[in-house]
Parts: C-alpha cells; structure tokens; sequence
C-alpha cells in the first residue's frame, strides 16, 4: 500500500513538472486558432508553436556587447520560475501532498520574481524600446498584483486555508450560497489574467508596432535559445493563470485522489475547461480594442472594488 502510494507521489511530481511547459504551446495555439475562426481566417496550425520553439533552439543568437550577466541568466531563471510554480498548483488532483510551494502567497511573489527579472532584463542592454516596455510592465505589474492577492484572499477566505490544493478541494465541496463572492473574485482574477499575460485590452500579443507593445518590447534584444525560453515561459504563464481560474473557480471534475483512474478522466476534463477559457479568452480579444496605456489603471482599480465588496460578502 505505501509502495504503491509513493509510486503514485512520484508520477504526480512528474506530472506536475511537466504538464504546463509540454501543454502551454498547445494552448497558445488554441487560443491562435479560436482567434482566426473569429476572424474569419483558417489560422497557422495548432502545432505550430511547438514548430516555432523549435527553430528558436536551433538559431545562433546574437548578444548586444552591453549587455550584463542579468540578460543572459534572466531567460533561465524565469523559465525556471515557470516551472516551479507549474508544479506547485492544482492542475489535475487536489489530493497532491505539495506544502512547499502551493500557498498563494508564494506563487503571487514567485510571479514577481520572474517579472521583475523580465523588467531587467528589458532595460539592460539600453536600448530605448526595451526601456519603456520594462516602465509599462512594471506600472501594471504594480497595478495587478493588489486585485490578483485580494481575488485568491477571496477563495483563501472562503476556502480557510492559502494552499492552493486545499482551496481547490473545499471549493468543490461549498454550497450555492458561496457563488456570489466566487463570480465576484472571478470576475477580477479575469482583468488580472489579461493584466499577467498580456492580452486585450492591456497588450497585443501578436504586434510589434513599438509604440503600443510592452512584452514584446522587452524581449526585442533577445534572439534563439534565450528568446525561446522567454516565449516558452510567457506561454507556460498563460496556462498557469487559466489553470487557477480552471480549478480555484471552477474546481468541478478535478481528482480528490491520486488514483490513476480517477486522474485521467480528470485530466481530460482538466483540458476541456482549459479550451473553453481559449475560447473566452479568443472571445474577448476579438471583441474589444486594446485599451490606451493611461486607461489600464481604471479598469485594475475597477478589479480592486470588485475584490473588495467580494471580500466584504464573506466576511
């Protein structure tokens, strides 16, 4: 019994650790797609990401002389932030014995660590484009980080516990009286996943006009292996943030155990519940404008109020 139940651990940890790198180039290339077919085009392949990545690995790269030991180590370190906080979220089991690295709290910081890294990274060449993408990054950054915390506080608050596997579990089991307060925090974790991932209204992730781009601008002076792990980690981030609105929110079919018979149809529905947030996500950007630089802090103090008459509901 104890053998088996280790042996359980073990293939969890794996899956874990390399759920959200091996699946996040498929959900940007869902996501790709469900934009085309709302634009009325057939869209580049749904693989093509995975495509991309792989020319990236196989370029030389070309490094400003400027530049310092931060432009070389941050793709690395971000990717590995990346792969940290992958495995220290629900993604398929609420049952998953991860107290190191699952309180919410820590996941939000791990999260800053990798921007403010990225915002380095931008301005350490001297280049005048990545020196403002950095400054933009950073004031939304700054921006988001209040609405993200008071959202998961929500569930925190709800839930009574900050591991993230804990309020999975207990959200699945509340009552309908709690749905009030959920579809609030909900609601601002949404704006704070634009916010993170750069999407509409608050970037476009397709563009290179330098005037509008902020994550795009950080990254101009990177070239082969390092600017594939910076898109790897951006995608990888994407899915980690539908991740939490998957199974912090909407925490049905998740597995209460770590039976593999009950793990792989939770897999499955784990997976569905990521296109449909594609879909909304697709939805939303092909609906909506990208909003001037001066207005984005309008609508993240608007996720803010949001959180805090969610918050006042609970209490």
């Amino acid at each position: 019994m104890t053998l088996s139940f280790n042996i359980n651990i073990l293939i969890f940890w794996i899956l874990q650790l390399l759920l959200i790198p091996v699946m996040a180039p498929f959900v940007i290339g869902m996501t790709r797609k469900f934009k085309a077919l709302f634009q009325n085009r057939e869209g580049a392949s749904i693989f093509q990401p995975y495509r991309d990545l792989w020319k990236l690995f196989h370029k030389d790269e070309v490094v400003s002389h400027d530049a310092s030991w931060i432009f070389l180590v941050a793709p690395y370190i971000i990717f590995a932030v990346m792969i940290v906080i992958g495995a220290g979220i629900p993604l398929v089991s609420s049952a998953f014995p991860n107290i190191l690295t699952s309180d919410f709290l820590l996941i939000i910081y791990l999260l800053a660590l990798a921007t403010f890294f990225l915002a380095l990274a931008g301005i350490d060449t001297g280049a005048g484009f990545g020196g403002f993408g950095s400054s933009r990054e950073m004031m939304v950054a700054s921006l988001t980080e209040g609405g993200l915390i008071l959202s998961l506080l929500s569930l925190a608050l709800i839930a009574g516990t900050s591991n993230l596997f804990g309020i999975s579990a207990r959200i699945a089991a509340l009552p309908f009286l709690h749905s009030t307060p959920l579809l609030l925090a909900f609601m601002s974790f949404i704006i704070s996943l634009l916010a993170e991932t750069k999407r509409f209204p608050f970037d476009n992730p397709a563009t290179h006009l330098e005037l509008t781009m902020i994550h795009e601008a950080m990254i101009l002076e990177y070239s082969g292996k390092r600017l594939a792990l910076i898109e790897w980690a951006a995608w990888g981030k994407y899915l980690i943030f539908i991740a939490l609105g998957a199974n912090l929110f909407f925490p049905m079919g998740i597995s209460a155990s770590l039976s593999l018979f009950s793990v792989i149809p939770a897999l499955v529905i784990f997976i569905l519940k990521v296109l449909a947030f594609c879909f909304g996500i697709a939805f939303i950007e092909s609906t909506m404008a990208k909003y001037r630089i001066f207005r984005l802090p309008d609508l993240l103090f608007t996720s803010f109020i949001i959180n805090i008459i969610a918050i006042a509901l609970i209490i």
